[in-house]
């Protein structure tokens, strides 16, 4: 899916580069990120509608600092730099940024000043003075000729610069974080005031031109899908079969190792609400003969990903004229490749670890999506919301969240504890307010007494936790009463269990899932 006239953020090495693209996309203006070492050249290729410098974490005066193609501020368009990038600019166009001793870190006032004939057109919407956000040591001294200084603060005499003429602005603030008082705003006039951009970005004109490009991607053929149930790979084959109808087949493996009633969610889903023609391979007894004794939680993950594959070949070669192979590859996944032809990653996919011979040629009609607006996608496609809002759940299954071996016993158990766990925390209200909630089940025994007799049984960890992105997470402060009823209902419901305990680490030390 192509977009015309994007918003290029550029990525020096920044922690919040991929919030300014969201922040600019939340304005329904199409964003991506790209390297500092874009030339002139390849970015005017791109034909952006406007320019953004993120921030980074040195100082643009040391030697190894990165830079950013200083051709790329005579291409006629607008730049925004941000933090860093406000000292790149004025550091590359003339100006001088120096270490002034005294940085700024975390809520600051900012004071905009009277200089020029009228008041910059970011500010039109914010008070003469506001706080704003800051992470920084070195400091704007003096812009470059040609620019004004439009806001200081107590430490720093150029908290913001622009030359209107040429289009290019900095602030030394962060405008896409929170703290930031009207930071959307000040981004949305860059956006549709300096750059013209247009609120054009909306799921039905993502829908309209992913069916576009599918359509041209594939022509009159056959295409399969490795559904796996998640969120990803479910709207992308929705996605696909609206463009290409019954011309689509989804081959749903089910491994034996999912959440309780998922096969027959996936297969309720697919084959008769949206008529798609299904292969349903039931490959339980194959896993899990696969994992018999196995206790390592790597030789797991590798014999669930290899077992994955044949499986899936076996039923793909079935289908032998298919020549397309749908993936639920998000955006993400590409800013993470570090690869500058992202169309030929491979280690970023949904169907299991597919082998670098295969024939299939891919079709990622998500590729350009962050996780909420590929959400969004399904909510606008009709997709269930059990299905679009279903917390992450790992590529093994349940297979890592028994620690020991794995039976289909021990399966069962864990099925049966971790739909109570889904259940009250979606009776709480709390379920889309966790990143993820499961149960996980560890295989020791612990004494109890249950009706005045001795019980020898599984205890059952609770898992649950808040994050933005699963690069960090904390534990969630369950409401006590919640988990009482967890504690309660796992014990007299679930045979085999006698025992119940919350997991309140947070990650790091812990990592979100056990194993």
């Amino acid at each position: 899916m192509g977009v015309a006239d994007p918003v290029l953020v550029v990525d020096f090495g920044a922690q919040y580069a991929q919030l300014i693209a969201r922040r600019v996309r939340e304005a329904h203006v199409y964003s991506e990120i790209v390297p500092h070492t874009i030339t002139a050249a390849e970015m005017a290729a791109r034909k952006p509608s406007g320019v953004i410098l993120s921030g980074g974490p040195k100082s643009v005066n040391v030697e190894s600092a990165p830079l950013l193609d200083p051709a790329i501020y005579d291409i006629g368009v607008p730049v925004l730099g941000i933090c860093y990038g406000a000292q790149l600019i004025a550091r590359q166009l003339g100006g001088r940024v120096d270490n002034t001793g005294q940085g700024e870190y975390g809520r600051t006032t900012l004071t905009l000043t009277s200089n020029g004939p009228a008041p910059s057109v970011l500010f039109g919407s914010v008070p003469p003075e506001f706080d704003v956000w800051m992470s920084h040591f070195d400091a704007i001294a003096a812009p470059a000729l040609g620019f004004r200084v439009t806001a200081l603060t107590a430490a720093v005499p150029v908290a913001a610069l622009e030359d209107p003429r040429r289009g290019i602005y900095g602030v030394q603030f962060h405008p896409e974080v929170a703290h930031t008082y009207g930071g959307q705003e000040i981004l949305k006039a860059f956006l549709y005031d300096v750059c013209g951009c247009r609120p054009a970005w909306t799921m039905t004109s993502v829908i309209e031109a992913s069916v576009e490009a599918i359509r041209a991607q594939v022509g009159g053929e056959r295409v399969i899908c490795g559904l796996s149930g998640g969120v990803d790979s479910a709207v992308a084959a929705a996605l696909v079969h609206k463009a290409v109808g019954d011309r689509l087949t989804c081959v749903f493996v089910d491994t034996g190792l999912l959440r309780a009633g998922e096969a027959d969610q996936v297969e309720a889903t697919f084959r008769e609400q949206f008529n798609v023609d299904l292969v349903h391979v039931k490959a339980a007894d194959r896993f899990l003969g696969a994992l018999d004794d196995v206790v390592d939680p790597e030789r797991k993950r590798k014999i669930i990903g290899e077992t994955f594959i044949r499986v899936f070949e076996e039923a793909a070669a079935d289908l032998g004229e298919a020549r397309f192979l749908v993936q639920g590859t998000l955006y993400p996944d590409i800013i993470e490749s570090g690869t500058k032809d992202a169309a030929k990653i491979k280690s970023h996919h949904n169907v299991g670890g597919l082998p670098d011979d295969m024939q299939f040629e891919l079709v990622e009609p998500l590729r350009n999506l962050f996780k909420d607006e590929v959400r969004a996608v399904g909510e606008e496609l009709g997709l269930p919301e059990e299905i679009v809002w279903r917390q992450p759940f790992p590529g093994p299954g349940l297979a890592v969240r028994i620690v020991g071996t794995v039976t289909a016993e021990r399966v069962g158990i864990l099925q049966a504890a971790d739909a109570i766990v889904t259940e009250e925390i979606r009776r709480a209200g709390l379920y889309r307010e966790l990143w993820q909630s499961f149960a996980v089940l560890p295989v020791v025994r612990t004494v109890g007494v249950m009706g005045d007799e001795r019980t020898y049984a599984y205890p059952i960890i609770i898992r649950a936790v808040t994050s933005d992105d699963a690069m960090t997470a904390d534990w969630a402060r369950l409401p006590n009463d919640v988990l009482e009823r967890l504690s309660s209902r796992i014990i007299n419901e679930v045979p085999g269990i006698n025992r119940v305990a919350y997991d309140i680490t947070s990650k790091p030390p812990g990592t979100i899932e056990w194993e």
